[in-house]
């Protein structure tokens, strides 16, 4: 079968290379901008530096800042507190003079007068859940906000502060210059909140029947806002949605607990002796060389016997963890505890799970060697994990990540029984929340502007991470068909990715899925696989331990693999527009011996006539009225190009001149330009894959021809036929049309039904 570029180009040079004469002249009309989809985007992007390539490379001034923390924090369980002092040391690695330093106070998000609570416009509904309306009309504020109780220099002499929501601006005596170190401290502490009342991201689960508590705890201590050659210092305040911008530093934290807790954090056990049993330390040296099956360190009977006992006594766990950008930890005399090592590369990293026994029996049999596989996957994709361990803590409810340690959701009935869902819901989110140790713990993307750059880049992870895990697993996003409902939505409720994660309608569809399927179809569909994985692996080393930028991620993509994407970036990234690419028409010609009254008309429009062309080969549609049945029968009606065939034979041996000629128009209701993929199919059952590069559309963003020869009868058309594109509408992807059920429409009639 042959593809030829289309009807109309041929008549355009036809008619130029024959007819060209001088034009009328004509009245003047407004220009336009250039509009063109394949741009670059030169306008959107930020000007290329000494700081950042326009390769999208680190470059050769390029900078980061180093605070490193030393603190001591204590857990009053009996009264649900945490008190905390740590010291910080701040390194100014940036070319500028700093006169203050900026501090998130992310629990201030708790304050009972929070502008945070205030953000979203409310009403009263005519209906609402029994619970939430309690909750709304009963319930007094929680006040969980820091206690500052004190910030010094590092002699001991107050610092002034201002406090701004969730900032604190720390004046310096002096600005500190380039390349200078400042230590100081902060002295804190606040009530914690139950993270089960608002889902929030930290917090407490507490069970009432033996009243204990589960504690996942984070954002718990004033963290240095990141200053940088991007954004200068980043002091957006915090709402809620748009997570964290942090600088690497080096930890040591001593967190003291009540003595039967068990606890995992951010950083390696420097005291495993001090703070477990003789049994359970056994059980933890086992398990640093065994993987083949998780050890439990700590079992379920032991963790139940803990429940109706609460130790007096304190124990101090100690953690030291270099190079991460934040810190977290878990910690519950409820904890079950088991771990296995995983070979990632050289090294041995430790896989581990923490969860109360109605985690039981999901947890036991999946948690850790879902940890596992993930490290193993990801670090095949990207860089070879390079952190001690990964933790995963069973929370209610939730789903968050920190460095080496996260909360996961997903709990079994009380008689221990699952579904499915809740299954797959547990490894999806397991595997999603390790998964953010590479986006954004490693490649530190600012979370507080561009939620996607790390929600995005680790759901498309998640994804291949799940389909490996197993053949068919049902993942919910990053499959093109699974994102059509929400592109083909309302305008007014969807916005592009490129926003900030506090304005945009649906967080989810918007900051995970779109651009999770966005990268898969680039690697599917556009790419391909190898160019993908190459470039999307050279992203990733060469901003590991660093702060990229969206034009890092774009640039790095195009250069590492030559292929111009700025179309793509901004019809997926850059605005709301869908894909809609369908079959406008499909036309059979025939080969006549004389002139259609269209080419008499097109010769007499230059002043000729048909006698003074030179030979011709002269075309008719079967629509036409000029078409016959004796034109359908003919297999050549053209004695000029029979006498070429003879004439030129010799040149012309073993080919043999096409039965069928089509001309195949294409339309595009859609905003997005994509390739256009066809599937043709023939009278003798055969069928052909197709696909027309998306530069097609660069000259006419409306609609593009294409003319198909064959030997074969084509019976039927068909575009996108393996759902690659995340099509809106699948009602004009096929010839003869028949009708289409999308998803959406699916649902739609379940509903009814």
């Amino acid at each position: 079968m042959k593809h030829i570029f289309s009807f109309s180009a041929f008549v355009f040079i036809f008619s130029g290379a024959l007819f060209a004469q001088e034009e009328t002249p004509t009245k003047t009309q407004a220009g336009h901008k250039n509009n063109n989809n394949f741009k670059q985007l030169y306008e959107e992007f930020a000007t290329p530096n000494r700081f950042r390539t326009a390769s999208g490379a680190p470059g050769v001034d390029y900078y980061q800042q180093q605070v490193d923390y030393v603190m001591n924090i204590e857990l009053d369980d009996e009264n649900t507190k945490l008190y905390g002092e740590e010291t910080i040391t701040y390194t100014n690695n940036s070319p500028d003079e700093l006169a203050y330093f900026w501090v998130q106070l992310d629990q201030n998000i708790r304050t009972k007068d929070a502008p945070a609570l205030e953000k979203n416009s409310s009403g009263i509904s005519p209906l609402k859940r029994v619970e939430s309306f309690v909750n709304e009309t009963m319930d007094e504020p929680f006040d969980g906000g820091f206690n500052i109780q004190h910030v010094k220099d590092a002699n001991g002499k107050p610092l002034r502060y201002t406090v701004n929501q969730t900032m604190m601006r720390v004046d310096l005596p002096t600005p500190l210059k380039s390349g200078a170190q400042y230590v100081f401290s902060i002295k804190w502490w606040y009530n914690v909140n139950n993270h089960v009342t608002n889902r929030a991201r930290s917090g407490y689960e507490y069970f009432p029947e033996d009243d204990n508590r589960a504690y996942v705890i984070a954002q718990f201590f004033p963290r240095l806002a990141v200053y940088n050659d991007v954004e200068g210092w980043q002091n957006y305040q915090f709402w809620g949605n748009g997570e964290f911008a942090l600088n690497f530093g080096n930890y040591e934290v001593n967190i003291t607990v009540p003595e039967d807790h068990i606890m995992e954090a951010t950083g390696e056990l420097q005291n495993p002796k001090d703070v477990l049993s003789r049994t359970e330390f056994q059980r933890y040296k086992k398990a640093l060389n065994t993987f083949d099956e998780p050890v439990l360190i700590v079992t379920q009977e032991e963790a139940e016997a803990k429940e109706a006992t609460k130790a007096i006594k304190k124990s101090t766990w100690k953690f030291v963890a270099e190079n991460v950008r934040d810190f977290g930890f878990a910690t519950s005399r409820r904890f079950i505890w088991d771990m296995m090592a995983v070979k990632v590369g050289s090294q041995n990293v430790i896989a581990a799970s923490l969860y109360p026994k109605e985690g039981n029996p999901l947890w036991e049999e999946y948690s850790t060697k879902v940890v596992a596989h993930t490290l193993e996957v990801y670090s095949k994709y990207t860089f070879d994990y390079p952190y001690p361990k990964a933790v995963s803590v069973h929370a209610k409810n939730q789903g968050m990540e920190y460095p080496m340690i996260c909360w996961n959701y997903g709990r079994p009935n009380e008689d221990g029984t699952y579904s499915d869902r809740v299954k797959y819901g547990m490894i999806s989110v397991i595997i999603h929340e390790v998964g953010h140790n590479y986006f954004p713990m490693i490649v530190n993307s600012d979370e507080r502007q561009w939620g996607w750059m790390d929600e995005g880049l680790d759901t498309f992870m998640q994804y291949l991470t799940e389909q490996e895990l197993e053949a068919d697993y049902p993942s919910r996003r990053g499959d093109p068909s699974k994102i059509v409902r929400y592109m083909s939505g309302d305008q007014d409720f969807i916005s592009p990715i490129m926003s900030n994660p506090e304005n945009v309608f649906q967080l989810g569809p918007n900051a995970y899925g779109k651009p999770a399927t966005a990268l898969n179809i680039l690697r599917e569909t556009i790419m391909g696989k190898e160019l993908f994985d190459y470039a999307f692996k050279t992203y990733a080393q060469r901003w590991m331990f660093k702060h990229p930028s969206p034009e890092d991620f774009f640039r790095t993509m195009e250069d590492a693999s030559a292929v111009d994407l700025d179309w793509f970036w901004r019809g997926w990234f850059y605005s709301t527009d869908a894909v809609d690419i369908g079959l406008k028409s499909v036309k059979r010609f025939h080969i006549t011996p004389n002139p259609t009254q269209e080419v008499k008309d097109l010769v007499s429009s230059y002043g000729m006539t048909v006698d003074e062309l030179p030979p011709m080969v002269f075309m008719v549609a079967e629509d036409s009225e000029e078409f016959t049945e004796e034109l359908n029968k003919a297999e050549n009606n053209s004695e000029v190009l029979k006498n070429y065939l003879a004439e030129n034979s010799a040149d012309l041996a073993g080919k043999t001149l096409p039965k069928f000629f089509y001309e195949i128009e294409f339309n595009k209701p859609g905003g997005i330009v994509m390739p256009i993929i066809v599937e043709y199919a023939y009278a003798d059952g055969t069928k052909d894959l197709v696909t027309y590069p998306v530069q097609v559309w660069r000259k006419n963003d409306q609609s593009v021809k294409k003319m198909v020869t064959s030997d074969k009868e084509i019976i039927g058309i068909t575009i996108d036929p393996k759902a690659e594109t995340a099509d809106v509408d699948l009602s004009n992807n096929a010839w003869p049309k028949e009708e289409v059920k999308t998803d959406f429409d699916q649902f739609k009639e379940a509903v009814k039904g």
